[in-house]
Parts: C-alpha cells; structure tokens; sequence
C-alpha cells in the first residue's frame, strides 16, 4: 500500500510464489458463476498485503502477460476478479470490498503493462536492446513508487534504500512473472534510486569522472562528451513527462522555475556543476538539458602543464601576473575551459585576501578562506525580484575587496567590473566569450555601449586599455585537448587602437583528420618580449624568474 515499504508475505505464500513458473492454465471459471469471497460469512478477514501474498502464485499460475494482457480489460478484469475470490476462498480469507477492487486494478495493470512491454518493437538499426534491469525497471517502477513513502525515502540515504528497495522488489518482480540474476537485481534497484533520489538517466555519466559535458537532446538522444570528443550514448529518459519530472527536481533544488512563461533557465546541481534547461516552446523537439561538469580534483597551473594545455614556462609567467595583482581575462569559445582556467589563476590569490566572486550558476572552486560567492536571481512569476550580473558588481564595490572575479562578463555588467578595475581593485578576473585577444577587447566595448553609457569610443577604449592587464586565450582543439594559444599583454592606446603584444603562443605545425584520434602537433614558444610589467615583478622579488620564462 502506499506509504509502506511493504511487508514481508507469509512464508508459505512467499515459498509458493518462488516455486510458481507463470504460464497459461485453463481459463478461470466464467465470473457469472463466481459468487464473491467477499460476501460470504465466517471468514477471517485480511488485509489488502496480505490477500495479495496469497492470491499471487495463483494470478500467475493462471494468467499469461503474452495472451491474457491483450483481452478487452473489462473481461479481463472479471476473470482476475474471479480468480481472487477462488484463492482467498481456498485459504479461507476474505478481504474488504475496496481491497479486493484495489487487488483486481492491481493485477490488471500488471498483465497489460507485461503484455505491452512483451509487444515493443525490436530496437531500430543502430540502437541497442535494452537491458533486463532497463526492461525490469520500466516495468515495476510505477509498482514500486505506489508501495512506499516517497518523503520517507528522499530522507534516505543511499545505502538504507538500497536495501529497502532489494526487499521489495523481489515480491513485485514475481506477480510480473520476471526473473533476474542478482546481478541485474543490482541494476534494477540502482535504476530505482536513480530515479528517486538523482537525475535518472544522467546519474551514471555524473559519477563518470571521464565524463565532462552532458547533453540531453529531447528523451531518447543523450550524449556525453569524453576526452574532448562527443559521443553518443544509450541511455535515455522513458518520455518526456520523465525528463520534465528530472528537470524541475533540478531547478527546485535552486529555488528557480521552469515552465511555458520561462522556458529556459540556468541553474547548478548539487556538486557545483552547471546546468542549462531549456522546454517547449523554444525547444522544437522536446526539453533539451545541457550539463557542464564540475570537476571533482582540484585543478592548478601545475597540473595543467601535465596535461599539456600549457608550458611550464606560461605557468610561471600566469603565476607571477597573479602574484603581481594584474588584471587578468580569460578570453575563449564555449566549452574550451575558460572557467577551469580562472579556477587554476585563483589558486595563486594569497590567503589574506577578500575575494568577491559574482557568477548566473555558482561554479568557481575558491580555496582561499575568505571568500563572498554571490549569484544572480531571475524574476519571479510577476516579474519582480530579478538581480542582475551588473547589480552584484556593483554591490560587491561596497564589500571592500581585495578582488573581484566575474564568472563570464557579458552584458552590461562590463562597465562597472572596467571601472573596479581602475579603482584599486588590482588582481581582478574575468572570463569573456571570444575566439581572439583583440576580438575580446572588441566585445568588452561593445558591452559598455549596452550599458546604456554615450561614451565617445576613445574614452570606452582608454579605460579598457587601463583596466586590463592581460589576456590569456584559451581554446579547444580539434584532438579535444584545450590549450592556452596565447598570452597577450595590453600595453595602452595610440590614437584609438588599443595596443596589444604577445608573450606566449601556441604554434600548431599539423592538424589530425577529423576522428582520426591523433594529438594536435605544434609547440608553446615565447615571442622574446618584455613585458611592461616586468617593472611589477621586480619590485615583488620575481624579476629574475619572470626574465627565465621569457627566455
């Protein structure tokens, strides 16, 4: 019943439903003739659980899912019916008149949800069959969610319904005439807490730490994105009233909302990583959920050196313009690490410093011990209560920080982070969407003007010129691996130009065919520049090890 787990059958019945093989009988007496257990006096009576312990080695001795599932369901629910009142009657028990129309309902459902699944077509060319515990799992989760206490089980960890769903799952399979191994049994009750506690279909690539990106296009394609390369996977949600049930347990737990007035909507689990959801009707084909992972080890500029997104000698010169308070942007296309990157540079921020971060999902991995996080808020079902990117900057100048790190500058926002950057708050880091340094500096000007300020270009272009120290470039190339391509300094205006010199690059010699899994070929090299802030770095003791890196 609902809100119990379940209680354990009799011994007898439990042992007789273990022994029972489903197979066609002869068909039951016709109901016409079968006079209700239920009316008749003398009778012990017993409760709906129990009556359904004993009555079901003989629903299943009598009923076959391939034949009996596809009978008008009105016949079909008379010939249960009777077949219930025979057994309670041979154990000589009786139920009450609701129990007994619940029992028949019961085993109804059961037969033509057997009988459907029996009669799903063959998987089309290219789509794998499903598993045992994937076909078990669609077939009693409607069973196993009207048998408990859907609170009681949310307060549970995952161990403790782990066992209660291994308890209740054996019963349900037997009236479904199922059989599995133990090990599919495992599966079954991991599917079950999957969907109970997590993100169904999409749990499993969560626990992947291979796994960096997951995209749900619609309920039946999911794909993940592996090693820098997309691939496409076999899970999938049951329809679309799934994945909507996935996607607003997602955008609950952030107290945001999701629905036909606001069809999109960013948000973040419950590890930090970052969610984007997007319905009908701005989604043609169905809900589209697009997940950017957040990474579980801890990433420096050491480690990044070892995985080959940069060279050693650009993560000495990265960890002095940290060290030296320079106002840094991270500059690349979606998805080529930007983020990643500005977590790495923030490891250098020494731990006395107030550091503010403003971010639309909370994503940064701080580890300094002083630190604000603060996050957007979209507007309410009235439209009121929104807080803006622009709103959080400008509050957090009134916080007195040491720096301040914007997650993805843009919008409007842009000019008030360039006006902290030009008054004392040093150190400063950002992230922008761009391919290139110069079309970096482009979009930065253009977000003032969204800003709503009529500044002549030159003075917009001076103050960025003054705010931003350096721009690292960041992308992700066609072997997957992300690599730094350049490190650029900003070293003032002439005219109206912005001036622009490269210390660092990345020079591809030779490009892999497209799938062919071979690494990029190319070098880092140092272009042999000074930099204007080699002064800075000399007066911080770091000259000499800034000059060995630009050598």
């Amino acid at each position: 019943m609902k809100g119990r787990f379940g209680r354990k059958a009799p011994a007898g019945a439990a042992a007789a439903g273990a022994s029972a093989a489903p197979g066609p009988l002869p068909a039951p007496p016709a109901p016409a003739r079968a006079r209700p257990v239920l009316m008749r006096r003398g009778l012990a009576r017993v409760s709906q659980e129990a009556a359904r312990a004993l009555v079901q080695p003989a629903i299943a001795r009598s009923f076959d899912p391939a034949t009996d599932g596809t009978r008008p369901r009105g016949e079909l629910a008379a010939a249960i019916g009777a077949r219930i009142d025979a057994a309670l009657e041979a154990e000589g028990v009786t139920v009450e008149p609701k129990d007994r129309r619940e029992l028949v309902t019961h085993f109804l459902n059961g037969l033509i949800g057997a009988s459907r699944l029996m009669s799903a077509p063959p998987p089309s060319a290219g789509e794998e069959a499903e598993t045992a515990a994937e076909r078990a799992h669609r077939l009693v989760l409607e069973a196993v969610l009207d048998r408990i206490d859907s609170q009681a089980a949310a307060a549970m960890n995952r161990g403790e319904l782990a066992r209660r769903l291994g308890e209740l799952v054996g019963p349900i399979l037997a009236e479904r005439g199922l059989a599995l191994n133990a090990e599919e049994t495992r599966d079954l009750v991991r599917l079950l807490i999957d969907d109970m506690l997590g993100l169904g279909p999409l749990e499993p690539f969560l626990a992947d730490d291979t796994v960096t990106d997951i995209m749900a296009n619609g309920p039946k394609a999911i794909w993940v994105e592996r090693h820098g390369r997309l691939e496409k996977t076999r899970a999938r949600f049951r329809d679309q009233a799934h994945m909507m049930a996935i996607i607003s347990r997602i955008v609950t737990s952030v107290g945001r909302r999701v629905d036909e007035a606001s069809p999109l909507v960013d948000a973040r689990l419950a590890d930090g990583s970052r969610v984007n959801i997007i319905i009908p009707p701005l989604a043609l084909d169905g809900p589209a959920i697009s997940i950017r992972k957040f990474a579980r080890r801890t990433i420096d500029l050491d480690r990044m050196v070892a995985q080959g997104n940069m060279s050693r000698e650009m993560a000495t010169l990265l960890k002095i313009a940290a060290r030296i308070r320079l106002n840094i942007l991270v500059s690349g296309g979606t998805g080529s690490g930007k983020t990643t990157l500005l977590n790495a540079l923030s490891r250098m921020i020494a731990p006395d410093e107030r550091i503010v971060t403003i971010e639309d999902a909370a994503e940064l991995q701080l580890q300094q011990p002083h630190v604000v996080r603060l996050e957007t808020r979209p507007p309410n079902l009235e439209g009121r209560g929104e807080v803006t990117m622009r709103d959080l900057v400008r509050n957090a100048l009134r916080m007195r920080p040491d720096r301040i790190i914007v997650g993805e500058i843009r919008g409007a926002e842009a000019i008030d982070m360039l006006q902290a950057m030009n008054t004392g708050h040093d150190g400063s880091l950002g992230t922008i969407h761009a391919n290139r340094p110069r079309e970096a500096l482009t979009r930065l000007e253009n977000m003032v003007a969204m800003a709503g300020f009529q500044l002549p270009s030159h003075a917009v272009r001076a103050q960025i010129a003054s705010a931003v120290n350096l721009i690292v470039q960041i992308a992700r190339m066609k072997d997957g691996v992300r690599r730094v391509t350049s490190i650029t300094e900003v070293t003032g205006i002439e005219g109206d130009v912005i001036t622009l010199q490269e210390l660092f690059a990345f020079r591809q010699e030779a490009a892999p065919e497209d799938g062919s899994g071979r690494e990029v070929v190319g070098r880092f090299v140092a272009t042999g520049l000074r930099p204007q802030f080699a002064a800075r770095a000399e007066q911080a003791g770091l000259g000499a090890l800034l000059a060995e890196a630009l050598a």
